[in-house]
């Protein structure tokens, strides 16, 4: 049946909505088991709203259930249900005519607008509400200070009772219910009602009484042990009203803390503290909030009343104050105590007039309160004071910019100049720019207006100086910022090339010492000055496009103030001497009886050289191996000192990225191709016959390698399992292939290539129909690439071909039946 109910009362709101038909077609609905106590206020209120969208009266409503069998305390029920509803949302009848409906539509929007004001009013501060929220400040008693003289004695006190000097007795006696201590030997006193001074002379008289000699080195003291609670009643405008146990060293703050403080529409200034039904103590958080006072801030005692009121006036304050909030203001007091609760204006508040929007009769309106009524002004129910700030502009500004020693923005002086203005900005500075300066003003309509002038005039007095107006800004240029920055530039054989600033008399050997000085092997002759010209005749194919000057300096930089003066942007070529050689260094590895580094002694010294000079081969060497590994700039042909080295270089790199693009399964990598790149050698022959072609001259950075005798062939790419092969002499290209596992199903065949020991390279021929492979030698290497990927053409593609045919053959048949 639980499961069942939620569906009833789906099909309850469903039956309810729709327009009103006849009942005999509705009786096949029951809703006998329908609970409207089930059904939340948001349901209850859908129900209304889809009746009346549907033209339904309550009455007919109420019928329209009973008939699905909603018994009649049921229908009563909802009845009442959407009566209370009706009456707390301020409903009109659904039964109202057209005129009727409008009014409440607009007093709907009306109350809607007034329920967001009073929302936006929620989310403001209210001034001293954080006071009670704050977990800093919990205003708890100090329960470890000495007794006070006037604290009350009550049912549940300790009294701490001590005799000391000839008679000792340390006693803790507890404040019966009847308010009564019993002293050990002496009986029963009363103390309720005394203070901790008066409980004092009591107990010390009944001591007396009783024969303690009190008073003939006998002393007597008494202190408060554990302290009683209390209860206290917390009523009105709280947070959490309620009645409270609390310590009965405590005040009205810390009651008022445990209850959360004044609610939302609590009084600060107005809270009560009531004993034995009097109104004893108004306490004012005001007073402690803005000046640190806790005058009405007393002890409390059992059974008080603390009563917090509803506000009589609250106020808002916006804007440029220190703390904006919502205030309460009592009878009497004015806007200036209300300017002092916010601690008063911020440092860019327009102080001379506060906007104020007052609550009227049906709407509001504003009013403007001046600076001198602040004092006089008494706030109003509802009052929001809006402080504005300073406007954003100055009454006496002008600015200074560019070649003066302080730009920036100064005061406006009754009658200030501009030549008064420079003098203020510390003068021109020397690079000023004195032909031509500038005064951008603002006009009446706050556009601005160009003004230039001849400033050496003005300096010199053949032209009137300008008086200046507010917010003009004056801009004196650089002769720098008139032109490029002149530099010059060395390039060559120097320590630190490249471009340097432009000075007046700068040599050539000035500009070498800012370079850091010649570098090694340098020459101080011949060094060409290459100059800008502006005179080039565009009209000739041979005509100048530069002037080029040949200079000598000396070779240690001596002062030479009377030579070669450059000018501004002069490219400076410093060379090198010439058969100034560095010493270029040649690796042998391997089998050598001296392998190591070897410097080159002549410019031809070539392979079979080096390997005299290093002791030739050794008896286990593999002359066939041979190998010789060259640098990228050697291979190239150029010296390193060349400026075309990078262009080179990056045209080989894309040659063989190029070559990887061709052959993607490559298992080559280009940068390493760009390292390690192999000249095949034929070493055997070299030392067999020295000085040939063959016999290649050696560079800078080579290194030749002579392996041992290799006895194995290595078979990779496209094989089925790519190895290492031993070596066999009646083994054919094919054989090794077929010790790799043989072709892989993608195999370019004709493409099989081998790498020998020296580094030279094999392909396979055709011949007819036949590929003819390369002889296989110890230590070399089979490749095999991939095919390359062939797309085949898809059915899209054939139907076009087709097509495309098909009208070619029209066409061609139509013109053969015209020239019959």
């Amino acid at each position: 049946m639980a499961y069942f109910k939620p569906i009833l009362l789906i099909l309850l709101f469903l039956t309810l909505s729709v327009v009103c038909i006849s009942v005999s077609a509705q009786s096949t609905q029951n809703f006998s088991s329908v609970n409207v106590n089930d059904l939340s206020d948001a349901q209850i209120q859908q129900i209304i709203q889809q009746a009346q969208a549907s033209g339904l009266t309550d009455a007919q409503l109420l019928q329209q259930a009973q008939n699905r069998g909603m018994s009649a305390d049921q229908a009563q029920l909802l009845q009442k249900r959407i009566a209370t509803l009706r009456a707390t949302s301020g409903a009109v009848s659904s039964g109202s005519d057209t005129a009727q409906s409008q009014s409440r539509v607009l007093n709907y929007q009306t109350d809607k607008n007034n329920n967001t004001s009073r929302a936006d009013t929620a989310k403001v501060k209210i001034f001293g509400a954080d006071l009670f929220r704050n977990s800093n400040l919990t205003f708890e008693p100090n329960l470890k200070l000495a007794t006070p003289v006037n604290y009350i004695l009550g049912p549940d006190d300790q009294l701490n009772v001590s005799v000391y000097g000839n008679s000792l007795a340390n006693w803790k006696l507890n404040v019966s219910p009847d308010g009564n201590i019993n002293i050990p030997g002496v009986g029963l006193l009363n103390v309720a009602g005394k203070t901790i001074e008066q409980a004092t002379a009591a107990i010390k008289g009944k001591l007396l009484a009783n024969n303690y000699a009190i008073g003939r080195g006998t002393n007597l003291q008494v202190n408060l042990g554990n302290i009683r609670s209390i209860k206290v009643i917390i009523a009105g405008e709280v947070v959490k009203p309620g009645t409270y146990t609390l310590p009965s060293l405590a005040t009205v703050f810390n009651a008022l803390y445990a209850a959360g403080g004044p609610g939302n529409n609590g009084s600060f200034r107005e809270i009560d503290v009531i004993r034995n039904n009097h109104i004893i103590r108004k306490l004012d958080i005001y007073d402690f909030l803005v000046k640190g006072e806790q005058k009405n801030n007393i002890t409390l005692q059992d059974q008080d009343v603390i009563r917090v009121p509803t506000y009589r006036i609250r106020v808002q304050l916006t804007g440029e104050v220190k703390v904006p909030a919502l205030f309460e203001v009592l009878p009497g007091e004015t806007l200036a105590d209300l300017l002092t609760f916010a601690g008063g204006f911020t440092d860019q508040a327009y102080t001379s007039l506060i906007k104020v929007s007052q609550v009227s009769d049906q709407q509001r309106r504003l009013t403007d309160v001046a600076e001198a009524d602040y004092k006089n002004y008494i706030p109003l129910r509802g009052d929001t004071y809006t402080v504005d700030k300073i406007l954003n502009r100055y009454e006496n500004r002008v600015k200074i910019n560019g070649a003066v020693f302080r730009p920036g923005e100064y005061q406006l002086d009754k009658g200030l100049t501009l030549l008064q203005l420079i003098q203020k900005a510390a003068g021109l500075k020397e690079d000023a720019f004195t032909g031509s300066a500038s005064i951008v003003r603002l006009k009446a309509d706050n556009t601005t207006e160009f003004i230039s002038f001849n400033l050496k005039n003005i300096i010199n007095k053949t032209a009137p100086d300008i008086t200046l107006q507010r917010e003009d800004v004056v801009d004196i240029s650089s002769i720098f910022q008139l032109r490029n920055n002149y530099t010059v530039t060395i390039k060559g054989d120097i320590r630190q090339g490249g471009q340097f600033a432009y000075a007046d008399s700068m040599s050539v050997a000035d500009l070498i010492i800012k370079a850091g000085g010649f570098s090694e092997g340098a020459s101080a002759k011949r060094i060409e000055v290459a100059r800008r010209i502006n005179d080039s005749d565009p009209a000739l194919k041979n005509s100048k496009v530069a002037n080029v000057f040949s200079v000598n300096v000396d070779a240690l930089l001596t002062n030479q103030s009377a030579g070669f003066k450059l000018q501004p942007y002069d490219i400076v070529s410093v060379y090198s001497l010439p058969g100034y050689e560095v010493q270029k260094i040649v690796k042998v590895e391997g089998e050598v009886l001296y392998p190591g580094y070897y410097t080159i002694e002549k410019k031809n010294e070539k392979i079979s050289d080096i390997v005299a000079r290093a002791g030739g081969l050794s008896a286990s060497a593999d002359a066939d191996g041979g190998t010789l590994k060259r640098n990228n700039i050697a291979i190239l042909g150029v010296d390193k000192s060349g400026t075309d080295t990078a262009a080179l270089v990056q045209e080989r790199r894309d040659q063989l990225n190029r070559l990887k693009q061709s052959y993607k399964d490559s298992t080559s990598d280009v940068n390493a191709q760009l390292r390690n790149n192999y000249v095949g050698i034929d070493l055997t022959s070299i030392l067999k016959t020295p000085g040939t072609s063959i016999d290649l001259i050696v560079e800078d950075g080579d290194v030749l390698r002579i392996p041992k005798q290799q006895q194995i062939v290595r078979v990779n790419g496209n094989v089925l399992y790519p190895s290492a092969v031993v070596y066999d002499k009646n083994k054919t290209f094919k054989g090794y292939v077929l010790n790799a596992g043989g072709f892989a199903p993608d195999a370019l065949k004709s493409g099989a290539y081998i790498v020998y020991p020296n580094g030279t390279v094999k392909g396979t021929r055709k011949f007819l129909f036949f590929n003819s492979h390369p002889s296989v030698k110890p230590g070399s290497e089979i490749y095999v690439p991939k095919k390359p990927v062939r797309r085949g053409v898809s059915p899209a593609e054939i139907i076009g071909l087709t097509s495309g045919l098909a009208s070619i053959a029209a066409v061609i048949l139509g013109i053969i039946s015209l020239h019959k």
